[in-house]
């Protein structure tokens, strides 16, 4: 074998060295550090929700109201906030419905096409009958029936998202009630 302060040759090769193994006896100690770590790597996702079609008696989309800040940009750019004439609420709204819509409910029964798929505005069927061509804007205005409601179930989706929660501040230095 030759040493060299760069280098080592051998006449076999060099074997990787083993980690060592973790045991599994190792006692998990239940500190405040413990339990953050635990709650940090839970998944953040809010659950489904149901949204009422006002014009249609019985008809619900479920909603995935799971939205990023980049979504947001991107549906906020494409409703056209950086033109001249500004954002198109009613185009916006479309697209804050149809890209969060994960399915289609009638009377408490989950819609699903011939193919068994769920159905959302973007699948053929729904745009045959609501004789339209394109699932935004028209298919979910075609849907809805009345702009307002469009507007209205969007400003739904975003508040189950939490775009429109608070975040409580408290004060450290105060004691907690007991109130």
């Amino acid at each position: 074998m030759t040493d060299n302060s760069l280098y080592t040759t051998e006449e076999e090769p060099i074997q990787p060295k083993s980690k060592p193994a973790k045991t599994a006896s190792t006692p998990t100690v239940n500190t405040a550090l413990s339990k953050l770590r635990d709650t940090i790597s839970k998944k953040v996702e809010r659950s489904m929700v149901l949204l009422e079609v006002p014009e249609r008696p019985g008809v619900k989309v479920r909603i995935s109201p799971n939205i990023t800040q980049q979504q947001m940009k991107n549906w906020r750019k494409n409703a056209g906030e950086d033109t001249r004439n500004g954002l198109d609420a009613t185009k916006f709204a479309c697209m804050v419905i149809a890209h969060t819509t994960v399915g289609i409910e009638i009377d408490d029964e989950e819609v699903l096409d011939e193919n068994g798929n769920e159905v959302t505005f973007a699948s053929p069927v729904i745009m045959e009958m609501t004789d339209t061509t394109r699932p935004l804007p028209d298919c979910v205005r075609a849907f809805f029936g009345v702009d307002p409601h469009v507007e209205a179930a969007a400003l739904a989706i975003l508040d189950k998202a939490g775009y429109s929660d608070t975040v409580d501040a408290t004060d450290p230095s105060k004691g907690s009630s007991t109130n």
